[in-house]
């Protein structure tokens, strides 16, 4: 997405009461950041791709927000629509609860050290 598409988007957004921000991804490349309680939503959108969040939480990726079905068609006053409409509900962002929990192994104990004794040889 463009910068001026972020920031249009961010105002109206704004204009919602809505914590956004324009958020710089790369080199010309920008999207909606929207802050959340306890972490924040970024989103892109592109014609081909459409819209879709990562949720982030210090920098790491907790969770997803799929493809909006439709939004590479959307005007720009639909996608404010469906970023402000979304719920950000922790439950959907872990496992379902019918999958399998992966266990981790347990710690294995640090090894002792090895002690080295030296002498010191009389002359």
């Amino acid at each position: 997405m463009d910068e001026e598409r972020a920031g249009r988007l961010v105002a109206a957004l704004r204009d919602r009461e809505v914590m956004a921000h324009v958020a710089e991804l790369g080199v010309y490349e920008f999207a909606v950041r929207v802050v959340l309680p306890d972490c924040e939503a970024v989103w892109d959108s592109s014609e081909a791709l459409g819209l879709e969040a990562e949720v982030l939480q210090d920098g790491v990726l907790i969770g997803l927000v799929p493809h909006v079905p439709g939004s590479e068609r959307m005007s720009e006053d639909e996608l404010v629509d469906a970023i402000a409409a979304t719920e950000y509900d922790r439950a959907g962002l872990h496992p379902p609860a019918d999958s399998t929990p992966v266990t981790p192994p347990p710690p294995q104990a640090a090894p002792e050290p090895k002690r080295h004794w030296w002498s010191h040889g009389t002359s």
